[in-house]
């Protein structure tokens, strides 16, 4: 690991030879060691990730959160997980009775059984428990439980809810499902299914409080194929499902955004076809669309707010400088800019709507443009890493030197750490005290 250093909290200046140095304000630390492909995840002073190591397999990875230092590593896998979805990341748990553990997919060839979902102590990644895996999506934390959809390729498939101390199944519901929102005692599922259904439920007795079919906020036809995200604010879920074309129907499906209160799963509102943007804010943030006709043409762009669907800032199709660039958005989103790489951009205020002097203003996107798929050893193609964000100055459309953390839209922050991982794999953590919220990834 290039060394990890923690560094004061507070400004310190010296007064050598008349000269002053300052000390960056933040604990801060970079982990070279790593090359992580997945999202991180972290509770109670630990983070983890999914790294790819130079052969191509993969490994599960537990760092100190106040230091970045490795705290252990272990060979992971997938068994079933769909390219579109992105490696996933481990899940981590504090349990009921004050335990943190880790729960991973290991590679496990036995039988009938592809790999094995693994429960360690997160600290010392010693073993407690483990259960076999014909195929899966991956574990999630659901409140002080974990959840997995096992045999996800197999008509069988069903979710569990397991004892993050024991692996034991203490509730279980048939077909596959995803965790979009937790808290200490209840969690919103997705019910995948050819009409997919968003459902409430007790983690601990299993009682489902409210369920609301995707299609009554959306419209009939929706199709989780083209891919979906999820992000909460306080009282909020917001979902995004994007449209999808089928080879023999060729007709898109139904999309756009849409909020459902989480105490009671009431719809609070609703954008139908629109598509969220990239880079840009978790939907239940900051998220940024752009309007399509029945046509299929692209209206403008509009930063929305998520508390409520209204237009925060918008500009028009008309005013959308031809092609050829990416976006790219500063700290607080309060301007939307076209990178042109290695040539002058453009940007526009998004409160007004009119351009602004492209002069000195910065933006974040995309380090990569056209991202290679990672060459994962015994995997089906078309995985790729988490993607990076750099600052680049769109008046010449080149990247900046020295820039600092990426913004809080695109990292989200749990505790006070924000976690991201450079173009390199690396990561890289900053305690600044930002206040929990999620991130592009949600």
């Amino acid at each position: 690991m290039k060394k990890a250093a923690v560094l004061a909290g507070v400004l310190a200046l010296t007064g050598c030879s008349g000269s002053e140095a300052a000390v960056p304000a933040h604990p801060t630390w970079h982990n070279g060691e790593v090359n992580a492909v997945s999202r991180t995840t972290s509770a109670a002073g630990v983070a983890m990730t999914t790294s790819m190591r130079a052969d191509g397999t993969l490994e599960t990875v537990a760092l100190d959160l106040a230091t970045g230092r490795k705290l252990w590593a272990h060979p992971a896998t997938m068994a079933g997980r769909l390219p579109g979805m992105g490696v996933p990341a481990p899940a981590i748990v504090q349990s009921s009775g004050g335990r943190l553990v880790a729960v991973t997919v290991d590679p496990v060839r036995q039988g009938r059984w592809n790999a094995a979902l693994v429960g360690r102590d997160a600290r010392t990644g010693n073993r407690l428990w483990t259960r076999p895996l014909h195929s899966t999506f991956g574990p999630q934390r659901c409140g002080a439980f974990v959840c997995v959809s096992e045999d996800t390729a197999l008509s069988k498939a069903r979710m569990s809810v397991l004892a993050p101390e024991t692996g034991k199944p203490m509730w279980q519901l048939p077909g596959i499902a995803e965790v979009e929102w937790s808290g200490a005692s209840h969690a919103v599922l997705l019910r995948m299914a050819r009409h997919p259904v968003l459902e409430a439920y007790d983690l601990a007795s299993g009682r489902r409080p409210w369920r609301l079919p995707v299609e009554e906020a959306l419209g009939p036809g929706v199709d989780l194929s083209g891919g979906w995200a999820f992000g909460s604010t306080a009282d909020d879920l917001v979902g995004y499902v994007a449209p999808y074309t089928g080879p023999s129907k060729k007709r898109v499906s139904a999309f756009g955004l849409f909020s459902v209160k989480l105490t009671d799963g009431t719809v609070n509102w609703l954008r139908p076809s629109v598509v969220r943007v990239y880079p840009s804010g978790s939907p239940g943030l900051a998220p940024v669309v752009r309007p399509v006709d029945p046509r299929g043409q692209y209206g403008g762009f509009a930063r929305l707010d998520a508390s409520n669907g209204r237009v925060l800032g918008q500009i028009s199709a008309a005013q959308i400088p031809g092609s050829g660039w990416w976006l790219a958005f500063p700290d607080r989103m309060d301007t939307l800019g076209f990178l042109k790489h290695g040539r002058q951009g453009n940007a526009f205020d998004l409160a007004t709507g009119r351009g602004t002097e492209i002069r000195d203003q910065r933006g974040w996107s995309f380090c990569v443009t056209d991202p290679r798929p990672l060459p994962l050893k015994h995997q089906a193609a078309g995985f790729y890493p988490v993607a990076s964000l750099c600052e680049f100055d769109l008046a010449s459309g080149k990247r900046t030197n020295g820039s600092e953390a990426p913004p809080a839209w695109f990292t989200g922050s749990q505790g006070g750490w924000r976690i991201w991982r450079d173009e390199l794999g690396g990561l890289h953590g900053v305690k600044d005290g930002t206040p929990t919220a999620p991130g592009m990834y949600g």
